[in-house]
């Protein structure tokens, strides 16, 4: 609804002005209020003060550069970010993974494609918070017509909770993005059977969006790590070279 849509702000930190000002006038007009700045120092002061829906924020900056500014933030908020990096800044989109960038978009990119990429996390992360809340306030959420309960994945030892976006393995917490968490729950859906990239582009961002191979390789890469950081014996997301990704099967 145009009227909710008004209310979200983004938050856009980049030090190249022309970004600034395209970026604002076409996320402007699709009814969002943005805020903007000009280095990562001033930013993470106005995103502690005054919290948006979303950030966007560019790698390379002065004062303080986008990695930082995630770091610093991610202390203190889950507030979910996209970044801005050129073609040849792929260790630096690894270590953003690492530190919890929801999605990232690779200049030059066109403004649609932004546009689209902000719908799709602002609408997981509402439907998250939704759940989130239904949960603490012990309210349930409407049932599907067959009064099916609580859509929770059991996969062996792993454990997926999508109203309330938890994730557990051995009966330890594994916390995961939201993109992170859809691509998962994608391969744990069907143990064995082999997804495309394709199809985990479609589980992970709802809509017909654009994202590139290796987009989807880093997540699933920032998958292995967080969970061979609960047990390092973690082998449960198999690679098939040149088809695509699958959860094992387990005997």
């Amino acid at each position: 609804m145009m009227e909710q849509r008004i209310m979200q702000t983004i938050a856009l930190v980049d030090d190249d002005r022309n970004i600034l000002t395209s970026v604002s006038i076409a996320l402007e007009a699709e009814g969002y209020k943005v805020e903007t700045y000009t280095d990562g120092a001033s930013a993470l002061d106005g995103l502690l003060a005054r919290a948006p829906q979303l950030a966007i924020f560019d790698i390379k900056m002065p004062r303080m550069d986008g990695m930082e500014l995630l770091r610093r933030l991610r202390q203190k908020s889950d507030l979910p970010v996209i970044f801005l990096t050129s073609k040849d800044e792929e260790i630096d989109e690894l270590f953003g993974l690492k530190m919890g960038a929801d999605d990232f978009i690779t200049k030059p990119f066109s403004q649609r494609l932004l546009v689209e990429r902000v719908k799709a996390i602002l609408r997981r992360s509402a439907n998250r918070e939704a759940a989130a809340a239904n949960a603490g306030s012990g309210t349930s959420a409407p049932k599907a017509k067959d009064d099916a309960p609580s859509r929770s994945l059991e996969r062996g030892q792993l454990v997926m909770d999508q109203e309330r976006h938890t994730c557990t393995w051995k009966n330890e917490p594994v916390t995961l993005t939201v993109t992170e968490f859809l691509i998962l729950h994608s391969l744990a859906q069907r143990p064995g059977v082999v997804k495309s990239r394709d199809a985990l582009m479609d589980a992970a961002y709802d809509e017909q969006v654009y994202v590139d191979d290796r987009t989807i390789d880093s997540h699933i890469k920032r998958l292995r790590k967080k969970f061979k950081m609960v047990d390092n014996d973690f082998d449960m997301i198999e690679t098939l070279y040149g088809v695509g990704y699958r959860f094992r099967e387990t005997a």
